[in-house]
């Protein structure tokens, strides 16, 4: 998905309603969805191949452009004139989103788009050393894609990292690792996190019901918690000095998890160099990546 941003400053209120009148300055578009974590995972020198689907029309091509700029792989990135490109549109004044406008369609992939697709998963992922699973609830990742992949990552002894969707939880069974926000763990398991308590509850709850080898709650400020089949329990505190925008941090926080495991990392290594990671781009305004060297910077700035 593309995200658009209009940027600006307000100087009035608008005499047809009570709502700020943004005088747009700027625009910029930079990747969204799983082209963010393609990207992430581009900047910490993995070569991620990038499955999915655009609609033929200016936005996919701003897109496929972006993703070249970014040296990430789109040749599995398949066209459908029947849908459009899922673009997010924020209108940004002094630093503060302001509103968000979405263009998209949530219908299923199916046809010919489905059918070129899953060839697309059987024949890339079995050269790959991790799969990432970036479920936004858009149509591409449903029962039937999801299917594919996970079949071809058991054979070959992939390891599979998921951000999902609360719709398709079911469908995670048996993955390496998910990396659901509090909203969501706490959603798919009927209990809010409040406390202590209910975390625990949610937690390990979720990681025995889609027997999962380990589940990571992000937690915003209060860090992240990792449960891991066997009965280990991590807390990993937020080490962000500064917030401006969590946009995309989820996109960071499951493309570096995967990339960590598949270098040989074990789960809490692994989502530890996430946290920091995630702690690097929250302190940039719109999507944004983390390199190595920021990375490596925000360890010694932290201890």
């Amino acid at each position: 998905m593309l995200d658009r941003y209009l940027w600006g400053r307000v100087d009035r209120i608008s005499p047809e309603a009570p709502v700020p009148v943004v005088e747009v300055e700027r625009e910029t578009d930079s990747l969204g969805g799983a082209g963010n974590v393609a990207a992430n995972l581009v900047r910490l020198g993995a070569r991620p191949v990038l499955i999915g689907v655009v609609g033929s029309d200016d936005a996919g091509n701003r897109l496929r452009s972006a993703l070249a700029e970014r040296g990430v792989d789109s040749s599995r990135v398949l066209e459908d004139s029947s849908r459009p490109t899922t673009v997010k549109t924020r209108i940004v004044a002094h630093a503060q989103q302001v509103v968000r406008a979405d263009r998209e369609s949530r219908a299923e992939v199916a046809g010919d788009t489905l059918a070129r697709l899953i060839a697309g998963i059987r024949e890339e992922v079995p050269r790959c050393e991790a799969l990432v699973v970036s479920d936004y609830g858009k149509g591409v990742v449903h029962v039937g894609t999801l299917e594919a992949a996970l079949g071809v990552t058991r054979r070959a002894g992939i390891p599979v990292c998921v951000d999902p969707k609360e719709s398709h939880i079911e469908s995670y069974r048996g993955v390496s690792i998910l990396t659901p926000n509090q909203h969501e763990a706490g959603y798919v398991q009927g209990r809010r996190i409040v406390d202590e308590a209910s975390l625990l509850e949610v937690g390990w709850g979720l990681q025995r019901r889609l027997e999962a080898d380990a589940v990571l709650v992000t937690r915003g400020s209060a860090g992240m918690s990792l449960f891991e089949r066997g009965g280990r329990y991590t807390h990993l505190p937020t080490v962000a000095r500064e917030v401006f925008d969590v946009t995309g941090a989820g996109d960071t926080v499951v493309g570096v998890v995967a990339l960590a495991v598949a270098a040989g990392a074990d789960f809490p290594t692994a989502c530890c160099l996430s946290n920091h990671a995630a702690g690097v781009v929250i302190a940039e305004l719109g999507t944004s990546s983390c390199s190595p060297e920021e990375l490596i910077d925000s360890f010694d700035g932290n201890r």
